[in-house]
C-alpha cells in the first residue's frame, strides 16, 4: 500500500469558528501506533461540544472526529497483532498511561492523564490518522453491516449507548432520553434483549418519535409526559440538565438515571423526595476497551442496522450544522473514501 505524501483534513483552529479545509503532510505512525487511511468518520455531538467551546483545553489546531473506521496502511515499532490492509475502529479514547490503580483495574476511562482522540489527539475528519494500536478494535467480525459508513456510528454512539445500558444494570423498563444515533442504536440492543424501551424526544419532534416507534418503542412523548407505568432505568443521551429530574420523576424505587453524554447542561435543583427509595444518578465517562470488544462482538449477532446520512469530508461543517438543527434521523457520518451509496 502506497501512502502519499499530503492529505486533506478539516481542522479547528479556535472554538467558535467553521472547520477548515486544508492540506496537511500525512502523519507517520511512532512506537506503537498504526497509520490508518480513513474510510469513514462519524460526526458526534461531542464534536460539537468541542466546536463551541464547552469542552475545556483542547489542542489545537485539531482534526476533530472520533468515530473513525479505516484500513491499517503502515505499523510503528513494536505493533503486533494487526496486519496491513485490515479494517479497524478507532473510539473516543486514544490513550492512557497504562500504569495508574484506574488502568490496571480494567478502568482505563477514568485515568487521570487519559488522551482523546479528535481533542487532544487528531482524530478522523482527515484522509490519514494515526492511532495508539492498544485502542483500536478490529472490525472484522461485524460482516453483518460491510459499509464504513454504517460501522462509525458504533465507535462512539454505539459504544457509549452500551456502556450506559451496563451501567443502568439488569433493568427491564428503559427510558431513552434524546432519540439520536446512540439512542437508535441501543434501541435495537434492548429489543434483542426482550426488554421494553420507552422513547423520550423533543416535543412536537414527530419525526424521531416516528423513528422510535419504527425501531420499537413501547411509548413515545417528551421528557413532560408521564409514560404508562414507573421505569426501572433511564438513559439520556441528550445534553439537557433539566432532563435529569424529569426522568427521576418517572423512576421506579431502585431505579437509575445514566447522563451519557460529555457535556451537559446545569442540572436543576430538585426535592430530595425525587431522589428517595434509592433511586440513583450515576454519569458516564467514555468507554473502557472491555466495553469496546463486547459491544463489538454483540452487534453483529443481533445484527446492528445503523441509520446514517451521508457527507462528504468537505461537508463537514454542514454535517455539524444539520446535527445541531437536529436534521439528522440516526448518525451524520464523513465519507472520506469510496464507499456504499444511500446506506438507510
Amino acid at each position: 500500500m502506497t501512502t502519499p505524501a499530503t492529505m486533506r483534513a478539516m481542522l479547528l483552529h479556535r472554538p467558535g469558528e467553521a472547520l477548515r479545509l486544508e492540506t496537511l503532510p500525512v502523519p507517520t505512525p511512532g512506537p506503537g501506533q498504526i497509520q490508518l487511511r480513513v474510510e469513514a468518520c462519524g460526526v458526534c455531538r461531542t464534536d460539537l461540544h468541542l466546536i463551541d467551546g464547552e469542552l475545556p483545553d483542547p489542542v489545537l489546531p485539531i482534526i476533530p472526529g472520533h468515530e473513525i473506521v479505516g484500513r491499517v496502511s503502515a505499523l510503528g515499532r513494536g505493533v503486533t497483532g494487526v496486519g496491513i490492509g485490515e479494517r479497524v475502529g478507532v473510539p473516543w479514547l486514544g490513550w492512557t498511561c497504562g500504569s495508574c490503580h484506574f488502568c490496571t483495574s480494567g478502568r482505563e476511562n477514568l485515568c487521570d492523564t487519559a488522551r482523546f482522540t479528535g481533542y487532544q489527539i487528531n482524530g478522523g475528519y482527515a484522509d490519514y490518522t494515526v492511532a495508539d494500536a492498544r485502542y483500536c478494535f478490529p472490525l472484522a467480525e461485524c460482516a453483518a453491516m460491510p459499509s464504513a459508513l454504517e460501522l462509525a456510528p458504533l465507535l462512539c454512539a454505539g459504544l457509549i449507548g452500551y456502556r450506559a445500558l451496563r451501567l443502568a444494570g439488569d433493568t427491564q423498563k428503559v427510558g431513552i432520553y434524546g432519540f439520536g444515533a446512540a439512542a437508535h442504536i441501543i434501541a435495537q440492543v434492548l429489543k434483542h434483549q426482550g426488554r421494553p424501551f420507552y422513547a423520550f424526544t423533543r416535543p412536537g419532534d414527530s419525526e424521531s418519535q416516528d423513528f422510535a416507534r419504527r425501531l420499537g418503542a413501547r411509548w413515545v412523548g417528551d421528557a413532560s409526559q408521564q409514560p404508562p407505568e414507573k421505569l426501572d432505568a433511564a438513559l439520556i443521551f441528550a445534553p439537557t440538565g433539566p432532563l435529569v429530574p424529569a426522568a427521576l420523576g418517572h423512576m421506579e424505587k431502585g431505579g437509575c438515571v445514566v447522563c451519557a453524554g460529555i457535556h451537559m447542561s446545569d442540572i436543576p435543583g430538585f426535592a430530595y423526595a425525587d431522589l428517595w427509595g434509592e433511586r440513583l444518578i450515576r454519569s458516564v465517562a467514555n468507554l473502557t476497551r472491555e466495553d469496546g470488544l463486547d459491544f463489538l462482538a454483540l452487534a453483529p449477532r443481533i445484527p446492528v442496522r445503523t441509520s446514517v446520512t451521508a457527507f462528504r469530508l468537505e461537508q463537514a461543517n454542514e454535517a455539524l450544522a444539520a446535527l445541531r438543527e437536529g436534521a439528522v434521523q440516526g448518525a451524520a457520518v464523513l465519507e472520506i473514501s469510496p464507499a456504499p451509496k444511500n446506506v438507510a
